[in-house]
C-alpha cells in the first residue's frame, strides 16, 4: 500500500515503520492513525516480517495529538475520533509480532500512548517522555504505562505531567536501552533483527504469556507458562533447533 502521513521499508526479516509528519512533529492525525491500523494489519500477514521498528525518525518520536484536528472536531465526530484512537492503538498493543519504539526527541500525550504500546521502547539520549493531558482537562492512557512502570509511578506520571527524560525513564524501567541520537537506530534495528531470527511461534507465545500470566495466580500461571511449552516443543522444529544447538557447542569443545 502507498501511505501519506507514515513511510514503510521492508528489511531482511524486519519491518521500519516511519511517522511522517515532521514538519507537525508527527501529531497523530486521523489519517495517520488508519494508516498506522492498516499498516500493521498488512504487516501483521507477511510472514517475512517477522519484527517491527516503530520510530518517528532521528530528531522528534511525536508531539501527541493534532490539536488544530481536535479542537475543530463538531460534537457528532466525537465518538468516532475516539473510537478509531482505540483502534489503531489495540492493532499495535495486541500484534502478533515483536513491536520495538525507536523514540528520539519527544514523545508527548498520544506520542507517549504509542510508544507505550510496543513490546520494547530504544530511547535516544535526547529523548523525552511526557503526559501534559491533565492540563488540557483530559486524562492520560494509563492502562499500558502501568503495567511498565508500576500502579504508583504510573499516577506519578499521569497526574503531574512532568517530562521525563531518558535517563530517568531507564531507571524506572519505561524504557529499555538509551543510545546516542546517532546510534540508537540501529540499536532498534539490531534488537528487531535478534526477534526476527526466532521462531515466530515462539515469539508470539512469549507476547501471549505476558499478557495473560499476571492476572493469574501462581499455580494457575505455571500450568499455563508449561502448557505453552509443552505445545512449543511437540512442534519438531524446536527439537530440531534445540539438537543444531548441542551440535554447535560440541564443535566449539573440540576447537
Amino acid at each position: 500500500m502507498t501511505y501519506k502521513t507514515i513511510l514503510v521499508s521492508r528489511q531482511e526479516g524486519y519491518a521500519v515503520v516511519t511517522l511522517n509528519r515532521p514538519k507537525e512533529m508527527n501529531a497523530l492525525t486521523r489519517e495517520m492513525k488508519k494508516e498506522l491500523e492498516a499498516c500493521f494489519i498488512e504487516l501483521e500477514g507477511d510472514e517475512s516480517v517477522r519484527a517491527v521498528v516503530l520510530t518517528g525518525g532521528e530528531y522528534v518520536f511525536s508531539a501527541g495529538m493534532d490539536l488544530n484536528e481536535m479542537t475543530a472536531l463538531m460534537e457528532d465526530e466525537i465518538d468516532d475520533y475516539f473510537e478509531a484512537i482505540i483502534r489503531y492503538l489495540q492493532k499495535i498493543y495486541t500484534f502478533q509480532k515483536p513491536v520495538i519504539a525507536a523514540v528520539g526527541g519527544i514523545a508527548l500525550g498520544g506520542g507517549f500512548n504509542l510508544a507505550s504500546v510496543c513490546d520494547m521502547i530504544v530511547a535516544s539520549e535526547s529523548a523525552i517522555f511526557g503526559h501534559p493531558e491533565l492540563k488540557f482537562g483530559l486524562n492520560p492512557l494509563f492502562g499500558p504505562l502501568s503495567r511498565i512502570v508500576g500502579m504508583a509511578k504510573a499516577k506519578e506520571i499521569t497526574m503531574l505531567g512532568e517530562p521525563i527524560g531518558a535517563k530517568e525513564a531507564l531507571r524506572i524501567g519505561l524504557v529499555n536501552k538509551v543510545a546516542s541520537p546517532e546510534s540508537f537506530m540501529e540499536e532498534a534495528k539490531t534488537i528487531a533483527k535478534e526477534l526476527a531470527g526466532r521462531l515466530p511461534r515462539a515469539i508470539e507465545a512469549v507476547k501471549k504469556v505476558s499478557d495473560v500470566v499476571p492476572r493469574l495466580d501462581r499455580k494457575s500461571a505455571l500450568e499455563h507458562e508449561f502448557g505453552i511449552s509443552a505445545l512449543l516443543f511437540s512442534r519438531s522444529e524446536s527439537r530440531e533447533n534445540m539438537k543444531k544447538m548441542l551440535e554447535d557447542m560440541k564443535r566449539k569443545k573440540k576447537k
